[in-house]
């Protein structure tokens, strides 16, 4: 036991403390709410909030009950002042109490499998309406693709979708798919978490209702980093939404000034992995960049988004990340701070 402990710790400790550092990072630049189920701003995340709520309410009448009787039993049959110790009368079989400790369990557990089931129904069996987003969700070792195919964007590890009126929801739709490992998508507030599996499609869908940034987590272990493939899922309303799709739809400009580090660029083995487009990076294996500086964060949320931390980033992974499949880079200086000087035009 003693062997797997620290095992067990770190497997449910690890997105207690990526959660809390994902949250201390944001809390620079905004008030980010932590992850929680019981905040809920989507519909799938409220049905699951019901039933959670409903199932504590059930096992804290339960408790009530079975520790009340247990304490009027201690109380009501402890041993009277004088007694001779002798054992009293015993009483066995007793059909209405046996009747009533098996049907009334039965009962409640029957209550928790519907009140479950209709749950599961009621938000895996949503169709999915035209005017809602399709978002392709690949995981990666320890990162989050996000394709949205149907506007011809590309981005990494920040989701961006448009608020849902409750009037008239519009959904986002996220088909899920795994480049290596299983994975497991979960963004608390806005929807359980689904798996994310090598050779399958799974789908789930959200439809918040608040505008902000809402903090996710990979909640399937998946190697070394598991606990920094974090996630953010940025609601805004729908012209903020439609005007970022414009942005992310052009091709990044860089000035004359940052040509040296978009040769070391060109001619180094980042083209074999990352995408920058209007260049000759055509990469598959790590996240598309031509809009890098877009986001908040780097490293699937491993560090915020500063020239600082981009060039640490650059020039070692492993200091942010340790066991990042990304390489040292084993720059120059010279040529470290003209690559990053590069990559932040990259907007």
């Amino acid at each position: 036991m003693k062997r797997w402990l620290p095992i067990l710790i770190g497997l449910v400790g690890s997105p207690i403390i990526a959660f809390a550092n994902d949250w201390g990072m944001g809390a620079s630049n905004a008030k980010i709410p932590p992850p929680t189920i019981f905040t809920p701003v989507s519909t799938p995340a409220n049905e699951i909030d019901t039933v959670a709520y409903f199932t504590i309410t059930v096992c804290a009448a339960i408790f009530v009950i079975v520790a009340g009787l247990v304490v009027y039993s201690i109380i009501r049959f402890r041993e009277p002042p004088g007694d001779d110790g002798r054992e009293p009368a015993q009483v066995y079989g007793s059909n209405p109490i046996e009747f009533a400790w098996t049907t009334v369990p039965i009962l409640i557990v029957f209550v928790l499998i519907l009140t479950t089931a209709r749950t599961i129904y009621s938000v895996q069996a949503a169709p999915r309406p035209p005017d809602s987003i399709l978002v392709h969700v690949i995981g990666h070792q320890w990162w989050w693709e996000f394709r949205y195919p149907e506007l011809g964007v590309v981005t990494a590890n920040e989701l961006h979708v448009p608020l849902s009126d409750r009037a008239h929801p519009t959904p986002t739709f996220l088909d899920l798919e795994s480049a290596d490992v299983a994975h497991s998508f979960w963004v608390p507030r806005l929807a359980g978490k689904t798996d994310v599996i090598p050779n399958r499609k799974n789908t789930m869908w959200i439809d918040p209702h608040q505008p902000g940034i809402y903090l996710g987590q990979c909640a399937e272990y998946c190697g070394t980093e598991h606990a920094l493939m974090l996630l953010r899922v940025v609601v805004e309303p729908r012209p903020d939404f439609d005007r970022w799709i414009a942005a992310q739809k052009q091709r990044a400009v860089a000035d004359a000034s940052v040509d040296h580090g978009r040769q070391i660029f060109e001619t180094t083995a980042c083209v074999n992995c990352h995408v920058v487009q209007g260049t000759a990076a055509e990469g598959r294996f790590g996240p598309d960049l031509t809009h890098l500086m877009a986001r908040e964060t780097i490293g699937a949320g491993a560090a915020m988004n500063t020239p600082d931390n981009l060039k640490t980033w650059v020039h070692d992974p492993s200091t942010i990340k340790p066991g990042a499949l990304m390489p040292a880079m084993n720059l120059s200086q010279k040529d470290l701070d003209d690559l990053v000087a590069y990559l932040v035009t990259l907007h």
